[in-house]
């Protein structure tokens, strides 16, 4: 099947943070559609919007498609004007807004930054702080001390993930993770080591095929014990029947995104998204 080439462009007037996530999901709906990203954030003049138009323009005129244009933009004038460029033209929150205005027969505020708000509250930026600081503190097994007040602590290889796991939990919905790597010593027994026996309930495991373990490994310490493939078969089967044995629930990294693997583990803990 041909290779589908677009310039997409994610249009806000703040971050564009959801801009970019709502669209990057639509587009990994499709296949064999190759995709240069293009982020216009703080649009939120009308000048800075004509800018942004002579932008796509650009991209549309140098382009034998037109661009994808993806845009958060609560102005009115400003978001009308960015859909008068060469693109299609994806208006994320007219989309919502209008409807939503007609469901509680009442106009929304059209103020700028506000999908920011609520979860950049003193309270929760305070919260996500200390998480962000104590996946640091407890990162890759350095610290044992206070995993009593880990909401939950991940298991595995190294190189399977949980750091930016531990780190992405932390940033977004200011959870306290902490991650502990198994070594192939750990495990050899198939017994939980003894500094996590304490916290068993609070475990989730992380495992990776393989091949994609060598891979990775390899990029780290090149033609290694550590990075051959016979070390990371062990390390992978034993590790697994560890979690089957321990009933540790894990999930498989191989294929499965940072934002996934966030959300099984959100599920798992019972986390109530601020």
């Amino acid at each position: 099947m041909k290779t589908n080439k677009r310039t997409v462009f994610f249009v806000s007037d703040s971050t564009g943070i959801t801009a970019h996530t709502l669209g990057h999901s639509l587009l990994t709906q499709f296949d064999n559609l190759e995709v240069h990203y293009t982020s216009l954030p703080y649009i939120d003049t009308l000048e800075k919007a004509r800018e942004a138009v002579e932008k796509i323009n650009q991209a549309a005129q140098q382009a034998a498609q037109r661009p994808i244009v993806f845009a958060t933009l609560t102005e009115i004038q400003a978001r009308a004007l960015v859909a008068t460029s060469q693109s299609m033209f994806v208006d994320l929150f007219g989309a919502f807004i209008e409807p939503l205005e007609r469901e509680f027969q009442m106009k929304s505020s059209h103020a700028i930054g506000r999908s920011h708000n609520i979860r950049d509250n003193v309270s929760s930026y305070d919260t996500r702080m200390n998480a962000i600081n104590f996946a640091l503190q407890h990162d890759d097994g350095a610290s044992l001390s206070r995993y009593e007040d880990a909401n939950v602590v991940l298991v595995g290889a190294s190189r399977t993930g949980k750091t930016p796991t531990c780190v992405y939990l932390a940033m977004q919905y200011g959870v306290a993770a902490a991650n502990y790597p198994l070594t192939e010593d750990d495990v050899e027994d198939l017994s939980l080591p003894k500094t996590l026996q304490a916290f068993k309930q609070k475990l989730f495991g992380l495992t990776i095929h393989p091949e994609r373990l060598q891979q990775i490994r390899q990029e780290r310490r090149p033609n290694s014990r550590y990075a051959s493939l016979t070390q990371c078969q062990i390390e992978v089967q034993r590790i697994e029947a560890l979690y089957r044995q321990a009933k540790i629930p894990y999930v498989d990294t191989t294929t499965t995104s940072v934002e996934e693997i966030a959300t099984l583990i959100l599920q798992r803990i019972g986390w109530n998204l601020r």
